[in-house]
């Protein structure tokens, strides 16, 4: 294949996995929303993990980022295509050449992967000399909702878009696999910004609660702006020890309904 021909594939590739990761964030970012803050508000109120609502101009801002997000983690697709085309990376084409099992234990790698990537990254963005080139437009949103899971600064969602090259050059996998790490990452990170603890009482003292992070294990790291670095997976906070004093207490307070029990009566929604 000539140069020409794997460049319109790679504007093809940029074109057609901004739209589909578009789709997904809009699906599952807009589903959330309309379940919490709409429809389904009263009923959850006694999960709400702030005491303050999200305003029109905090919707709008973290919408527009996402969307520049979106576009920049096209453009690394994009080159990431070319790459694939040009034979430098670990893609393979038809799932029987390395079988099933291989299949799902690609897929395990990358999210074990991008859970360590991210988690050395956050926690290096929080430093005082890159917070504010990187960091800080996230942190913009210290009660986030599902749309701030994206509402990344420039130089932030390149570092996020750099999970894509890395493990499409290192790790053998199908295009399958990659799409459903795509699928996954975006529902786990709007369900971790959605707002609301979610999970039953209890779950913390599971041996899933043990492992997996909950919406307020994120929300307190918006909140408090340090601590619990972590993606999926709670291990990296506790071998580093970075899970937040508070984390267990506030897990408590958030499934007895205690936060939401001081913010006194729903309001209308200041966005719908």
């Amino acid at each position: 294949m000539d140069g020409p021909e794997k460049l319109a594939r790679s504007l093809r590739g940029f074109r057609h996995f901004t739209i589909t990761e578009a789709t997904l964030y809009v699906l599952f970012a807009g589903l959330l929303w309309l379940a919490l803050y709409v429809l389904l508000r009263r009923r959850f109120r006694s999960r709400r993990l702030s005491v303050h609502e999200p305003t029109a101009p905090q919707i709008a801002r973290e919408i527009v980022h996402s969307l520049r997000s979106l576009v920049i983690f096209g453009l690394v697709t994009g080159g990431a295509v070319f790459a694939i085309y040009s034979g430098w990376t670990q893609m393979y084409r038809g799932i029987d050449s390395r079988g099933w099992t291989w299949w799902v234990l690609s897929f395990a790698i990358v999210v074990l992967v991008h859970d360590t990537y991210f988690y050395w990254t956050h926690r290096l963005m929080h430093h005082r000399r890159l917070y504010r080139l990187f960091h800080r437009t996230h942190h913009l949103s210290i009660n986030p909702t599902p749309w701030a899971a994206y509402a990344f600064s420039p130089l932030e969602a390149l570092v996020q878009a750099g999970i894509g090259p890395l493990v499409v050059f290192t790790i053998p996998m199908h295009s399958s696999v990659f799409m459903g790490f795509m699928v996954w990452q975006i529902a786990f990170n709007v369900f971790g910004h959605c707002g609301y603890e979610l999970w039953p009482k209890g779950f913390l003292r599971t041996w899933l609660g043990w492992i997996l992070n909950t919406p307020t294990h994120h929300a307190l790291h918006h909140e408090k702006f340090r601590e619990n670095y972590g993606l999926y997976f709670n291990v990296w906070d506790r071998l580093m020890a970075t899970n937040h004093r508070l984390y267990e207490q506030r897990f408590a307070e958030a499934t007895d309904g205690k936060i939401a029990a001081s913010a006194g009566p729903i309001k209308a929604p200041s966005s719908a």
